[in-house]
């Protein structure tokens, strides 16, 4: 196909790393749902067990921002 390994290797990291987001936004919903938390719970498990997934896009941002 002509790609590089580096190549493979981003698109995967890329395309994977999104996927597993995906699905831990999915757990983090579940939870919600089935711990009854409300909005004002719901909103805090959100907050806090997503920010790390929100670091690691922001990274992704601003390397694109930068053009680095």
């Amino acid at each position: 196909m002509g790609l590089s390994e580096q190549q493979v290797a981003t698109f995967g990291l890329t395309i994977g790393l999104a996927a597993f987001i995906l699905y831990m936004v999915f757990i983090v919903a579940r939870l919600a749902i089935d711990s009854k938390a409300g909005k004002f719970g719901t909103f805090v498990l959100f907050l806090v067990l997503t920010l790390g997934m929100v670091g690691f896009v922001a990274k992704y941002i601003i390397q694109w921002a930068l053009h680095i």
